[in-house]
């Protein structure tokens, strides 16, 4: 039976926890697991009672165990962390405590991260920046990537909707598990308000805010992180350029010269953040007509004069990403809670989409530890 059991710990290392994505032999879930004739016992510790992933875990495991030789039934009870366990659990997942008092710490600053980061600006609101960015995380999550995204506009938050989000965070001692969906890791102050109601905080509050959703979210280890911010030049994009100076910046316009204009003033600000502009995106660029035809809805070039604008600005070259044409399916998307890039992948729109996503699927690699071939110069 001993045999039996080991084969059973073995089995149920396979399983993941489903917010945490690791093993949950190696979390201290398992408090026990023998196998007694052809049953295996299960005894689970769940991070709190009201865990709303039970069901999924009771059905992993149970399909686990049934794998092992000799095993016909699975009996899983489940109990809950102490505080200790926890505790534990917490430090093991950031690989150390940051006592008491410790400023918190932001992994994507850190110098030996690997997570690229893509904050998605605009100059003002209307220009279809949150869809540009769910679509654009789902798209990298098809893609294979471990992929997050914070709901950074605060006051006009709508990422969960747009990306079908249902569960809530769930809280682990002071470190807080973000929901999930289409494989893509989500945090919003939406996920914290009651209802539908107003967020009206200044500055301070939202800079706690923002350093909170970076520093006390369990992201794992993330291969892109996508921020969507609120449109503007604001106190939001400020406190990003101090929590993470590396983030680097999309600006989504449309091709209204109006629009166009503002869109320079959201990107300049790299000037002063001192941030790489990573390129321009041209939303709702054209209309697709059935005889194949384009009706430019909000004129042309909006997007490209951008580009060129602020790669005068900041001498640097500022490529435009891609041009989204306008598609209903992207709107029902939106409201449906899944992406045009995964429901309708074939649509003009998907496709512009997904080929702005080709150009930001790129890891980071670190540096840290890693031979450069430099010598001292001689003199």
């Amino acid at each position: 039976m001993a045999l039996m059991s080991e084969a059973l710990l073995a089995a149920l290392a396979k399983v993941n926890d489903p917010e945490i994505r690791r093993p949950i032999t190696d979390l201290g879930m398992v408090e026990s697991a023998i196998v007694d004739g052809s049953t295996a016992r299960v005894h689970i510790l769940l991070t709190v009672a009201g865990c709303p992933l039970r069901d999924k875990l009771r059905s992993d495991i149970t399909e686990a165990g049934l794998t092992v030789p000799g095993v016909s039934v699975v009996e899983i009870d489940f109990g809950v962390m102490s505080q200790d366990q926890r505790q534990d659990l917490q430090k093991r997942l950031r690989g150390g405590s940051q006592g008491g008092g410790a400023e918190p710490v932001i992994p994507f600053a850190q110098p030996g991260s690997r997570t690229r980061v893509y904050a998605i600006a605009s100059g003002k609101g209307g220009v279809g920046k949150s869809s540009v960015t769910v679509n654009l995380a789902a798209a990298l999550a098809a893609r294979g990537l471990s992929v997050g995204v914070v709901d950074a506009d605060i006051y006009g938050h709508s990422v969960p909707r747009m990306l079908g989000v249902k569960g809530l965070p769930t809280q682990v001692e002071d470190m807080i598990m973000p929901p999930q969906s289409h494989g893509v890791k989500v945090i919003s102050i939406g996920m914290f308000t009651s209802g539908n109601a107003a967020v009206v905080w200044r500055g301070p509050m939202l800079h706690r805010a923002l350093q909170q959703f970076l520093a006390d979210v369990y992201w794992g280890d993330l291969d892109v992180l996508l921020l969507d911010l609120p449109p503007g030049t604001g106190d939001v994009a400020i406190s990003l350029a101090q929590l993470l100076p590396s983030a680097e910046i999309i600006v989504v316009t449309t091709p209204q010269m109006a629009a166009a204009e503002v869109a320079e003033r959201a990107g300049a600000i790299s000037l002063q953040t001192h941030q790489r502009l990573v390129g321009v995106v041209e939303n709702m660029s054209w209309l697709p007509m059935p005889d194949g035809s384009r009706m430019e809805l909000f004129g042309s070039g909006g997007g490209q004069t951008v580009a060129d604008s602020l790669t005068k600005i900041t001498g640097a070259r500022v490529p435009l990403l891609g041009q989204v044409p306008i598609d209903t399916l992207v709107r029902e998307g939106g409201d449906d809670g899944t992406p045009v890039v995964l429901s309708d992948w074939d649509s003009p729109a998907a496709k512009a989409l997904n080929a702005i996503a080709d150009q930001l699927a790129v890891r980071r690699e670190s540096l840290a530890g890693k031979p450069l071939g430099l010598a001292p110069a001689r003199r």
